[in-house]
């Protein structure tokens, strides 16, 4: 005779749950990505003392965005289970779970520009205000610069090529230049912030292609993407009218 298998406790069953998060932020890198980004939201929420209903907002898309991740974890894990070869099906099963996550993620950046938007704006127009007020040859020259750090740098080193490898980066150094510049070029413009945001996204995906293509380490990339920012920054401020 069988015996019937025993219901888990309430007890037991919340400790599963646990574990089962737990296995998602052990195994999973970008649910340990989602989940770093989500500490720091609810940190800066708290520095810039949203409204109750903004939290209630942002708290919903980080649970939306966690959720979908962790759904996606165990789509990928039942199909590996199922299926032992390739199987067209199994792959568009694991592709609709990926993009259940990237619908979540893109709707918590919306959700996020729209809460920190107006409040980092108003934050960074004063130093912003000070330093924009420069003529936009000076960003043709702040590239330049930054490319002949960027080939000296690597000379010095002795690693890697002008064009390829080696300490810093010098994709990201110019593709963070390039976002400063923009972010000082554009003055007190409407949209500043919002063109500023999406050009340093685009560097952020230049960095990361980077990493993800083995051609630089992150400590190349993120060296490089300072060194642009930085020598920008000088440059605008040391020449600006």
């Amino acid at each position: 005779m069988i015996t019937p298998r025993r219901r888990p406790s309430i007890f037991e069953s919340f400790n599963f749950a646990i574990e089962g998060i737990i296995h998602v932020l052990r195994t999973q890198r970008n649910m340990r990505i989602h989940f770093g980004v989500a500490v720091a939201v609810l940190v800066t929420a708290l520095a810039f003392d949203v409204s109750r209903l903004e939290l209630i907002a942002l708290l919903i898309a980080i649970a939306f965005v966690l959720i979908a991740e962790m759904f996606n974890t165990a789509v990928e894990a039942a199909v590996d289970v199922a299926s032992t070869s390739f199987d067209p099906m199994a792959k568009l099963a694991k592709d609709i779970g990926a993009g259940a996550v990237l619908i979540a993620s893109i709707n918590a950046i919306a959700v996020g520009y729209l809460v920190f938007s107006g409040q980092v704006a108003d934050e960074s127009s004063r130093l912003l205000d000070k330093l924009s007020e420069a003529p936009a040859e000076l960003t043709l020259i702040a590239l330049v610069l930054t490319i002949a750090l960027v080939i000296a740098l690597k000379a010095f080193s002795g690693r890697g090529s002008p064009l390829r490898g080696g300490w810093p980066s010098g994709h990201a150094a110019v593709a963070f230049a390039a976002w400063m510049a923009v972010t000082l070029v554009l003055g007190d413009t409407e949209h500043r912030f919002l063109v500023s945001s999406l050009t340093l996204i685009m560097a952020l995906l230049v960095a990361q292609t980077r990493i993800e293509a083995g051609v630089h380490s992150a400590l190349e990339v993120a060296s490089g993407g300072v060194l642009g920012a930085l020598v920008t920054l000088v440059i605008f401020q040391g020449f600006s009218a």
